[in-house]
Protein backbone atom coordinates (compact mmCIF):
# COMPACT_ATOMS: atom_id res chain seq x y z
CA UNK A 1 0.00 0.00 0.00
CA UNK A 2 1.48 3.24 -1.11
CA UNK A 3 1.73 5.59 2.01
CA UNK A 4 -0.21 8.07 -0.34
CA UNK A 5 -2.94 6.06 0.48
CA UNK A 6 -2.80 5.01 3.92
CA UNK A 7 -5.95 3.70 4.98
CA UNK A 8 -7.36 4.10 8.54
CA UNK A 9 -9.59 1.54 10.09
CA UNK A 10 -12.61 2.02 12.56
CA UNK A 11 -14.23 -0.19 13.37
CA UNK A 12 -18.10 -1.12 14.65
CA UNK A 13 -18.41 -1.31 18.64
CA UNK A 14 -20.58 -4.06 17.71
CA UNK A 15 -21.10 -6.77 14.69
CA UNK A 16 -23.88 -7.67 13.20
CA UNK A 17 -22.62 -10.83 12.14
CA UNK A 18 -24.56 -13.28 15.21
CA UNK A 19 -27.81 -11.90 13.88
CA UNK A 20 -27.13 -13.40 10.15
CA UNK A 21 -27.90 -17.07 8.61
CA UNK A 22 -24.97 -17.44 6.40
CA UNK A 23 -26.45 -20.75 5.20
CA UNK A 24 -29.61 -18.83 3.58
CA UNK A 25 -28.74 -15.55 2.06
CA UNK A 26 -31.01 -13.67 -0.26
CA UNK A 27 -29.19 -11.78 -3.55
CA UNK A 28 -28.25 -8.00 -2.24
CA UNK A 29 -30.25 -7.77 0.96
CA UNK A 30 -27.85 -8.35 3.49
CA UNK A 31 -24.34 -6.06 4.65
CA UNK A 32 -21.38 -6.17 6.56
CA UNK A 33 -20.35 -4.27 9.47
CA UNK A 34 -18.06 -1.86 7.30
CA UNK A 35 -17.54 0.05 4.46
CA UNK A 36 -14.54 1.59 2.34
CA UNK A 37 -15.12 5.34 1.90
CA UNK A 38 -13.11 7.82 -0.16
CA UNK A 39 -13.35 11.49 -0.75
CA UNK A 40 -12.14 13.38 -4.47
CA UNK A 41 -11.54 17.00 -3.83
CA UNK A 42 -9.00 19.55 -5.85
CA UNK A 43 -7.98 17.27 -7.82
CA UNK A 44 -6.94 14.85 -5.15
CA UNK A 45 -8.09 11.54 -3.42
CA UNK A 46 -7.74 12.02 0.34
CA UNK A 47 -9.67 10.86 3.79
CA UNK A 48 -9.34 7.08 2.46
CA UNK A 49 -10.94 5.15 6.05
CA UNK A 50 -12.87 1.61 6.44
CA UNK A 51 -15.73 2.55 8.93
CA UNK A 52 -18.60 1.08 10.37
CA UNK A 53 -21.25 0.72 7.89
CA UNK A 54 -24.43 3.40 7.88
CA UNK A 55 -25.53 6.18 6.15
CA UNK A 56 -24.04 8.91 4.43
CA UNK A 57 -24.73 12.61 4.54
CA UNK A 58 -24.89 14.47 1.06
CA UNK A 59 -26.33 17.89 0.11
CA UNK A 60 -29.29 18.05 -1.56
CA UNK A 61 -27.92 19.59 -4.57
CA UNK A 62 -25.43 16.84 -4.61
CA UNK A 63 -24.69 17.03 -8.30
CA UNK A 64 -25.57 13.00 -8.30
CA UNK A 65 -28.93 13.48 -7.64
CA UNK A 66 -29.95 16.01 -10.62
CA UNK A 67 -27.17 14.68 -13.29
CA UNK A 68 -26.51 11.36 -12.29
CA UNK A 69 -22.95 10.64 -12.51
CA UNK A 70 -22.58 7.80 -10.78
CA UNK A 71 -21.25 4.65 -11.83
CA UNK A 72 -20.48 0.72 -10.21
CA UNK A 73 -19.22 -2.19 -10.22
CA UNK A 74 -19.73 -6.01 -9.20
CA UNK A 75 -17.36 -8.02 -8.01
CA UNK A 76 -16.60 -11.66 -6.01
CA UNK A 77 -15.37 -12.75 -2.82
CA UNK A 78 -15.59 -16.45 -1.81
CA UNK A 79 -14.21 -19.57 0.41
CA UNK A 80 -11.88 -21.96 -1.57
CA UNK A 81 -11.28 -25.29 -0.95
CA UNK A 82 -7.54 -24.97 0.07
CA UNK A 83 -8.92 -22.90 3.30
CA UNK A 84 -8.34 -19.19 2.00
CA UNK A 85 -10.51 -16.52 0.28
CA UNK A 86 -9.91 -15.22 -2.73
CA UNK A 87 -11.25 -12.63 -5.33
CA UNK A 88 -12.16 -13.31 -8.97
CA UNK A 89 -10.21 -11.12 -11.33
CA UNK A 90 -10.59 -7.70 -9.71
CA UNK A 91 -8.49 -6.32 -11.85
CA UNK A 92 -10.43 -6.80 -14.76
CA UNK A 93 -13.44 -4.87 -12.63
CA UNK A 94 -11.04 -1.78 -11.51
CA UNK A 95 -10.32 -1.48 -15.33
CA UNK A 96 -13.65 -1.26 -16.43
CA UNK A 97 -14.73 0.63 -13.30
CA UNK A 98 -12.31 3.41 -14.76
CA UNK A 99 -13.68 3.30 -18.52
CA UNK A 100 -17.25 3.58 -17.31
CA UNK A 101 -15.82 7.12 -15.01
CA UNK A 102 -13.60 8.22 -18.11
CA UNK A 103 -17.33 8.21 -20.34
CA UNK A 104 -19.09 10.22 -17.47
CA UNK A 105 -16.29 12.52 -16.90
CA UNK A 106 -14.92 11.18 -13.46
CA UNK A 107 -11.98 10.84 -11.78
CA UNK A 108 -10.47 7.32 -12.34
CA UNK A 109 -9.68 5.57 -9.50
CA UNK A 110 -5.77 4.32 -8.67
CA UNK A 111 -5.65 0.97 -8.52
CA UNK A 112 -3.88 1.35 -4.52
CA UNK A 113 -7.15 1.96 -3.38
CA UNK A 114 -10.04 0.26 -5.67
CA UNK A 115 -7.81 -3.67 -5.23
CA UNK A 116 -5.96 -3.06 -1.81
CA UNK A 117 -8.67 -1.36 -0.76
CA UNK A 118 -11.04 -3.92 -1.08
CA UNK A 119 -8.76 -6.04 -0.13
CA UNK A 120 -8.54 -4.65 3.05
CA UNK A 121 -12.11 -4.13 3.92
CA UNK A 122 -12.40 -7.80 3.17
CA UNK A 123 -10.07 -8.83 5.37
CA UNK A 124 -12.03 -7.21 7.91
CA UNK A 125 -15.19 -8.45 7.45
CA UNK A 126 -13.59 -11.93 6.46
CA UNK A 127 -16.01 -13.64 8.99
CA UNK A 128 -19.00 -12.44 6.64
CA UNK A 129 -17.80 -14.75 3.44
CA UNK A 130 -20.52 -17.47 3.25
CA UNK A 131 -19.53 -20.90 2.68
CA UNK A 132 -22.90 -22.94 1.62
CA UNK A 133 -22.81 -23.72 -2.13
CA UNK A 134 -23.94 -21.38 -4.37
CA UNK A 135 -23.18 -18.35 -1.86
CA UNK A 136 -20.40 -15.86 -1.82
CA UNK A 137 -19.73 -12.08 -0.79
CA UNK A 138 -20.91 -9.73 -3.17
CA UNK A 139 -18.88 -6.53 -3.53
CA UNK A 140 -19.97 -3.10 -4.66
CA UNK A 141 -17.38 -0.39 -5.29
CA UNK A 142 -19.30 2.77 -6.46
CA UNK A 143 -18.60 6.38 -7.35
CA UNK A 144 -21.18 9.18 -7.24
CA UNK A 145 -20.61 13.06 -7.64
CA UNK A 146 -21.09 14.92 -4.23
CA UNK A 147 -20.35 18.94 -5.03
CA UNK A 148 -22.99 20.85 -4.60
CA UNK A 149 -24.39 23.12 -7.01
CA UNK A 150 -27.09 23.15 -10.14
CA UNK A 151 -25.35 23.12 -13.72
CA UNK A 152 -24.88 21.11 -16.09
CA UNK A 153 -20.90 20.13 -16.13
CA UNK A 154 -19.15 17.31 -14.11
CA UNK A 155 -18.61 18.03 -10.77
CA UNK A 156 -15.41 18.56 -9.16
CA UNK A 157 -16.31 16.89 -5.95
CA UNK A 158 -16.72 12.58 -5.83
CA UNK A 159 -17.05 9.92 -2.77
CA UNK A 160 -15.89 6.14 -3.88
CA UNK A 161 -17.26 3.70 -1.63
CA UNK A 162 -17.27 -0.17 -0.96
CA UNK A 163 -19.85 -1.94 0.12
CA UNK A 164 -20.26 -5.72 1.09
CA UNK A 165 -23.35 -7.91 0.85
CA UNK A 166 -22.83 -11.72 1.33
CA UNK A 167 -25.40 -13.49 -0.98
CA UNK A 168 -27.31 -16.34 -2.51
CA UNK A 169 -27.75 -17.52 -6.17
CA UNK A 170 -28.85 -14.28 -8.24
CA UNK A 171 -31.73 -16.44 -9.85
CA UNK A 172 -33.22 -18.81 -7.79
CA UNK A 173 -34.35 -20.73 -10.94
CA UNK A 174 -34.23 -20.88 -14.90
CA UNK A 175 -34.66 -17.62 -16.02
CA UNK A 176 -37.37 -16.59 -18.56
CA UNK A 177 -36.56 -13.84 -20.45
CA UNK A 178 -38.34 -11.98 -22.90
CA UNK A 179 -37.18 -9.88 -26.65
CA UNK A 180 -37.56 -6.37 -26.35
CA UNK A 181 -39.13 -4.70 -29.37
CA UNK A 182 -40.68 -1.30 -28.24
CA UNK A 183 -38.00 0.34 -25.31
CA UNK A 184 -34.50 0.61 -25.89
CA UNK A 185 -31.41 0.31 -23.52
CA UNK A 186 -28.52 1.75 -25.67
CA UNK A 187 -27.81 2.61 -28.94
CA UNK A 188 -23.82 3.63 -30.33
CA UNK A 189 -22.06 6.38 -29.14
CA UNK A 190 -23.85 6.40 -26.13
CA UNK A 191 -23.09 5.18 -22.56
CA UNK A 192 -24.19 1.36 -22.65
CA UNK A 193 -21.10 -0.34 -22.52
CA UNK A 194 -20.59 1.68 -19.09
CA UNK A 195 -21.77 0.17 -15.74
CA UNK A 196 -23.91 3.50 -14.79
CA UNK A 197 -27.41 3.52 -12.72
CA UNK A 198 -28.63 5.64 -15.86
CA UNK A 199 -28.52 2.01 -17.70
CA UNK A 200 -30.23 0.46 -15.47
CA UNK A 201 -32.60 2.71 -14.11
CA UNK A 202 -34.06 3.14 -17.37
CA UNK A 203 -34.39 -0.35 -17.82
CA UNK A 204 -36.93 -1.00 -15.13
CA UNK A 205 -40.61 0.02 -17.06
CA UNK A 206 -39.53 -2.85 -19.93
CA UNK A 207 -39.04 -5.43 -17.16
CA UNK A 208 -41.92 -4.43 -14.88
CA UNK A 209 -44.18 -5.10 -18.69
CA UNK A 210 -42.19 -8.38 -18.79
CA UNK A 211 -42.36 -9.19 -15.53
CA UNK A 212 -46.72 -8.65 -15.82
CA UNK A 213 -46.32 -11.39 -19.12
CA UNK A 214 -44.67 -13.97 -16.71
CA UNK A 215 -41.17 -12.80 -17.43
CA UNK A 216 -37.98 -11.87 -15.53
CA UNK A 217 -35.97 -9.74 -17.60
CA UNK A 218 -35.61 -8.53 -20.73
CA UNK A 219 -33.26 -9.65 -23.80
CA UNK A 220 -32.76 -5.85 -25.22
CA UNK A 221 -31.97 -5.21 -29.18
CA UNK A 222 -30.42 -2.61 -30.84
CA UNK A 223 -32.89 0.53 -31.24
CA UNK A 224 -34.92 1.61 -34.65
CA UNK A 225 -35.31 -1.78 -35.90
CA UNK A 226 -34.66 -3.91 -33.00
CA UNK A 227 -32.95 -6.83 -35.08
CA UNK A 228 -30.03 -7.49 -33.25
CA UNK A 229 -29.99 -8.35 -29.70
CA UNK A 230 -27.65 -7.17 -27.29
CA UNK A 231 -27.82 -7.92 -23.98
CA UNK A 232 -29.95 -9.16 -20.90
CA UNK A 233 -30.48 -6.97 -17.58
CA UNK A 234 -28.25 -7.97 -15.42
CA UNK A 235 -26.12 -10.53 -18.06
CA UNK A 236 -24.28 -10.90 -21.28
CA UNK A 237 -26.48 -13.46 -23.02
CA UNK A 238 -25.13 -17.02 -25.03
CA UNK A 239 -26.54 -19.54 -27.68
CA UNK A 240 -26.07 -22.86 -28.78
CA UNK A 241 -26.72 -22.85 -32.14
CA UNK A 242 -25.16 -25.94 -34.30
CA UNK A 243 -23.38 -26.58 -31.13
CA UNK A 244 -21.57 -23.49 -31.80
CA UNK A 245 -21.31 -20.84 -28.48
CA UNK A 246 -23.38 -17.66 -30.37
CA UNK A 247 -22.87 -14.82 -28.22
CA UNK A 248 -23.49 -10.71 -29.24
CA UNK A 249 -20.39 -8.88 -30.02
CA UNK A 250 -19.22 -5.91 -27.99
CA UNK A 251 -20.08 -3.10 -30.44
CA UNK A 252 -20.16 -0.16 -27.68
CA UNK A 253 -23.54 -0.65 -26.56
CA UNK A 254 -22.93 -3.96 -24.32
CA UNK A 255 -21.32 -4.27 -21.48
CA UNK A 256 -17.75 -6.13 -21.68
CA UNK A 257 -18.81 -8.35 -19.04
CA UNK A 258 -15.76 -9.96 -16.99
CA UNK A 259 -17.36 -13.84 -16.49
CA UNK A 260 -18.58 -13.36 -20.07
CA UNK A 261 -14.43 -12.99 -21.07
CA UNK A 262 -13.60 -15.65 -18.81
CA UNK A 263 -16.14 -18.21 -20.02
CA UNK A 264 -15.11 -17.46 -23.56
CA UNK A 265 -11.70 -18.01 -22.93
CA UNK A 266 -12.58 -21.53 -21.53
CA UNK A 267 -14.94 -22.78 -23.59
CA UNK A 268 -12.28 -22.37 -26.17
CA UNK A 269 -10.15 -23.88 -23.89
CA UNK A 270 -12.69 -27.03 -24.06
CA UNK A 271 -13.01 -27.23 -28.00
CA UNK A 272 -15.82 -25.73 -28.57
CA UNK A 273 -16.24 -22.86 -31.31
CA UNK A 274 -17.50 -19.66 -30.33
CA UNK A 275 -18.33 -16.69 -32.16
CA UNK A 276 -18.89 -12.98 -31.11
CA UNK A 277 -20.60 -11.24 -33.72
CA UNK A 278 -24.25 -9.63 -34.35
CA UNK A 279 -27.01 -11.87 -34.04
CA UNK A 280 -30.67 -11.32 -35.35
CA UNK A 281 -33.92 -12.27 -33.69
CA UNK A 282 -34.76 -13.52 -36.89
CA UNK A 283 -31.62 -15.77 -37.01
CA UNK A 284 -32.79 -16.95 -33.65
CA UNK A 285 -36.50 -17.54 -34.66
CA UNK A 286 -35.24 -19.68 -37.49
CA UNK A 287 -33.23 -21.66 -35.46
CA UNK A 288 -35.46 -22.38 -32.52
CA UNK A 289 -38.07 -23.65 -35.54
CA UNK A 290 -35.20 -25.74 -37.23
CA UNK A 291 -34.04 -27.57 -34.05
CA UNK A 292 -30.79 -26.11 -34.11
CA UNK A 293 -30.98 -23.34 -31.39
CA UNK A 294 -30.57 -25.91 -28.01
CA UNK A 295 -29.48 -23.88 -25.59
CA UNK A 296 -29.46 -20.48 -24.40
CA UNK A 297 -27.70 -19.08 -20.70
CA UNK A 298 -26.74 -16.23 -18.93
CA UNK A 299 -22.92 -14.72 -18.13
CA UNK A 300 -22.08 -12.49 -14.76
CA UNK A 301 -21.17 -11.47 -12.26
CA UNK A 302 -24.17 -11.57 -10.32
CA UNK A 303 -25.79 -14.54 -12.33
CA UNK A 304 -22.60 -16.53 -12.80
CA UNK A 305 -24.20 -19.05 -15.40
CA UNK A 306 -27.56 -18.58 -15.43
CA UNK A 307 -29.71 -21.30 -17.64
CA UNK A 308 -32.75 -19.89 -19.87
CA UNK A 309 -35.63 -21.55 -18.95
CA UNK A 310 -38.07 -19.89 -21.49
CA UNK A 311 -37.07 -17.36 -24.27
CA UNK A 312 -39.86 -15.07 -25.70
CA UNK A 313 -38.59 -14.31 -28.83
CA UNK A 314 -41.86 -13.87 -30.97
CA UNK A 315 -45.79 -14.72 -30.64
CA UNK A 316 -45.35 -17.84 -32.15
CA UNK A 317 -41.55 -18.34 -30.86
CA UNK A 318 -42.19 -19.09 -27.14
CA UNK A 319 -38.95 -21.60 -26.42
CA UNK A 320 -39.15 -23.92 -23.10
CA UNK A 321 -35.53 -25.58 -22.93
CA UNK A 322 -35.04 -28.69 -20.21
CA UNK A 323 -32.43 -26.68 -18.88
CA UNK A 324 -31.27 -30.60 -17.42
CA UNK A 325 -30.31 -31.25 -20.80
CA UNK A 326 -27.78 -28.49 -21.61
CA UNK A 327 -24.12 -30.13 -22.66
CA UNK A 328 -22.33 -27.09 -22.73
CA UNK A 329 -23.84 -24.54 -20.47
CA UNK A 330 -23.63 -27.21 -17.25
CA UNK A 331 -20.09 -28.02 -18.36
CA UNK A 332 -18.60 -24.49 -18.62
CA UNK A 333 -20.83 -23.88 -15.19
CA UNK A 334 -18.91 -26.87 -13.60
CA UNK A 335 -15.82 -25.68 -15.08
CA UNK A 336 -16.03 -22.42 -13.77
CA UNK A 337 -17.09 -23.61 -10.40
CA UNK A 338 -13.79 -25.75 -10.36
CA UNK A 339 -11.65 -23.24 -10.90
CA UNK A 340 -13.04 -20.98 -8.32
CA UNK A 341 -13.22 -23.28 -6.08
CA UNK A 342 -9.79 -24.35 -6.85
CA UNK A 343 -10.37 -27.97 -8.21
CA UNK A 344 -8.75 -27.58 -10.89
CA UNK A 345 -5.60 -25.34 -11.45
CA UNK A 346 -5.52 -21.66 -11.97
CA UNK A 347 -3.93 -21.48 -15.13
CA UNK A 348 -4.84 -18.10 -16.23
CA UNK A 349 -4.05 -16.37 -12.66
CA UNK A 350 -7.42 -15.02 -12.36
CA UNK A 351 -8.00 -15.52 -8.37
CA UNK A 352 -6.72 -13.30 -6.11
CA UNK A 353 -5.35 -14.23 -2.32
CA UNK A 354 -7.11 -11.96 0.31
Amino acid sequence: MSQAFKIEVKKTEKSRLSETDLNHLPFGKVFTDHMLVADYKNGNWEKIEILPYGPIALDPSATVFHYGQEIFEGIKAFHNQDGNDYIFRPDMNWKRFNTSAERLCMPTVPQEIFIDGLRQLIDVDRAWIPTAAEHSLYIRPFMIATQAFLGVHPAQEYKFIIILSPSGPYFAKPAAIKIEKHFTRAAKGGVGFSKNGGNYAASLKATEVAEAEGYDQVLWTAPNEHEYVQEVGAMNVMFVIDGKVVTPELDGTILAGVTRDSVITVLKELGYTVEERKVSVQELIDAYKNGHLTEAFGTGTAAVISPIGKLGLAEDAIVNFDVEKFKIANEIKAKMNEIRLGLVPDSHNWLVKI
